[in-house]
């Protein structure tokens, strides 16, 4: 980090890689609302800042794992489950019973509730009579916003986890208008062709996760990669200001135009 870092806040924030196989491999993809502050229109992974509620002790009984991780990490996982389900209406967890979460686990109408912080999401998770698998969100990646003028800044875990054709997605119409299922090669030909927006760090990922030929390959990788943090380091390129990679992050030699970044 250069000097400035530290007077930048650099929240916490999770997101997810939802993957199928259908036959081929999908994942989960949202638009971002025209309207929002950040990355507005953009194709991205569900995901968002950790909030208070993450971090609720009351969670060891509604989850799955809770022993297995230190605190900030419960709470990223929960996080992340937590905005898949307001973004998308996908609900990773299971029945006490052991039964899966049906196509649709709740209304728009509970969802919105959510996100709008007047229903708590423990007590969704707890009237469905569900429990959260921590276990099942392997780490994919994790990146730390540059420190790049006028940009907010997160120190971002991404997840990846599985699910099935059965389980429906729907955008929130608020923070998402669209949510799709892709190929990782199909998103990132409709970010090159300009069909959809798409932004550094999602493109990044997106060429990450087309290594993979399935869902259980791809979190099979992604346990097996060793974790870098990935902060991307502003250098004066022949064209201008550009953004590289660490060379051991496992993105191959990336040094990207900071015009095309964001």
């Amino acid at each position: 980090m250069n000097d400035l870092s530290s007077e930048v806040p650099i929240r916490p924030a999770a997101t997810i890689l939802l993957l199928r196989d259908a036959p081929q491999l999908q994942v989960l993809m949202v638009q971002r609302h025209h309207e929002i502050d950040f990355a507005p229109g953009a194709l991205v992974f569900p995901g968002g800042k950790s909030h208070p509620g993450d971090h609720d002790e009351a969670w060891a009984d509604h989850v799955l794992g809770w022993p297995d991780f230190a605190p900030e990490q419960r709470a990223l996982r929960i996080a992340a489950i937590r905005e898949v389900f307001e973004e998308a209406g996908v609900l990773l967890a299971c029945r006490r019973d052991g039964a899966p979460i049906g196509a649709a686990a709740c209304p728009m109408e509970t969802r919105k509730a959510v996100d709008a912080g007047t229903v708590a999401f423990l007590d969704v998770v707890r009237d469905l009579e569900a429990l959260l698998d921590l276990h099942a969100l392997a780490v994919f990646a994790r990146w730390i916003t540059p420190n790049v003028p006028k940009l907010k800044r997160f120190d971002t875990w991404f997840f990846a986890a599985r699910t099935t054709v059965e389980q429906l997605a729907a955008s929130d119409g608020r923070e998402t208008v669209d949510a799709v299922w892709l190929s990782p090669d199909d998103a990132l030909r409709m970010g090159e062709e300009g069909e959809r927006k798409v932004v550094f760090p999602t493109r990044m990922n997106l060429r990450l996760l087309a290594q993979s030929a399935s869902a259980d390959d791809a979190i099979a990788s992604a346990k097996a990669r060793r974790l870098v943090t990935v902060e991307p380091r502003r250098v004066e390129g022949p064209n201008g200001p550009m953004l590289v990679l660490p060379p051991d992050a496992g993105y191959g030699d990336v040094a990207e135009s900071l015009a095309r970044v964001f």
